[in-house]
């Protein structure tokens, strides 16, 4: 019998039930999923409202922090586009010439020498880590394609080093296009060069003036050729201690660090008068603050917070890259060929910089 007292059969009884089913799902179910369905959008719409009126209340308390922070946000990409400066735009070829590099193995001067390579020169990598270097070698030549690479032994704390690189470069190079004076060391403890000059004095400056000094003469015979000088801009504040020079009275890495660069510009700016009517020009440069193994010694030596703002700072400074671009331009540039003597950052020419400074030093020096 089924709900309604009738007698039925059982196959009667199967079918209605297959009916009653077929109807509770085709009709029952679907309303239930329905209204959980709208449950649901009317859950999300509300919780969208929410965010959105949440959202509006925080902007509207916070408004003077987050406009504070997008303008900081704003600036911070701005000096790091102003960090990075310009970029060298020659397409000039090197084919056929030479160029030699000190401390090529790394930083900077790594991406010069990958650059030389690039235009086709030969490139002589000078540098005190030699298996350092030869890894760079490798490396320059498998992006580049250029195997016109040489690796030679030189430590700028040694004079006798600089002297047995200049007679092998004398002996078997036919020519030398540009040399570029890269290598340095910034800022390190009270150390001496094995002949005994304090360290920096003795590398950034007294090493390179050998070495530039024992190759003029090819450098002459290469003539159109370059002599590219990686100064610093810390020269601003420097003086020559010539009392003093190795500063023994009162050790100060800062001090003696500006003492070098300084004398690296001297040095181009003299050279640069000495040479004039040979068709060899020399070029002084501050690359920038850039991200190398250069400040390796500042850090072990330094507080919690100077570590801390050093390691923001890093952020916004330059590339090794960025940094190579005016050491590039002053070594290749076709429109530098007639000048000489002057100082460049930011891959342009810095006269006024340069005339307030270094002649006002050299001045003193002749007085």
């Amino acid at each position: 019998m089924d709900r309604t007292g009738e007698s039925v059969s059982g196959d009667e009884m199967l079918e209605r039930s297959v009916s009653e089913d077929h109807w509770y799902c085709s009709f029952a179910t679907p309303n239930i999923f329905d209204e959980q369905s709208r449950n649901s959008a009317f859950y999300s719409h509300t919780m969208t409202l929410n965010y959105a009126e949440v959202l509006k209340d925080f902007v509207e308390k916070h408004s003077t922090g987050l406009t504070v922070a997008a303008v900081a946000g704003i600036g911070i990409l701005g000096l790091r586009r102003w960090m990075a400066g310009g970029v060298c735009r020659s397409k000039a070829r090197l084919d056929g010439k030479t160029v030699l590099i000190t401390g090529a193995n790394t930083g900077i001067g790594k991406v010069t020498a990958m650059d030389m390579a690039q235009r086709g020169a030969r490139v002589i990598m000078a540098c005190r880590d030699i298996p350092k270097a030869y890894s760079a070698a490798d490396e320059i030549r498998q992006k580049t394609g250029n195997n016109n690479l040489l690796v030679k032994k030189l430590d700028l704390a040694s004079l006798k080093s600089v002297r047995e690189l200049a007679k092998y470069i004398q002996e078997n190079e036919k020519r030398l296009d540009i040399l570029i004076n890269n290598a340095g060391i910034m800022m390190c403890p009270k150390w001496k060069t094995e002949d005994g000059f304090e360290m920096q004095i003795g590398v950034n400056h007294l090493g390179h003036f050998l070495l530039t000094n024992s190759l003029l003469d090819l450098l002459k015979k290469s003539a159109p050729s370059r002599v590219v000088v990686v100064a610093s801009i810390a020269h601003v504040t420097g003086r020559i201690h010539f009392d003093d020079i190795n500063l023994d009275r009162n050790y100060d890495n800062l001090v003696s660090y500006r003492q070098s660069k300084l004398a690296n510009i001297l040095f181009a700016r003299e050279l640069a008068a000495r040479l004039q009517g040979t068709g060899v020009t020399v070029y002084s440069l501050h690359p920038g603050l850039i991200r190398t193994e250069l400040g390796r010694h500042l850090f072990p030596h330094w507080s919690w917070w100077k570590r801390m703002i050093a390691s923001v700072l890093m952020m916004i400074v330059k590339s090794p890259w960025e940094g190579a671009q005016t050491s590039i331009y002053c070594a290749v540039e076709e429109s530098l060929a007639n000048e000489s003597g002057l100082y460049y950052r930011q891959v342009q020419v810095n006269i006024d910089f340069d005339n307030t400074t270094v002649l006002a030093k050299s001045l003193q020096l002749q007085l």
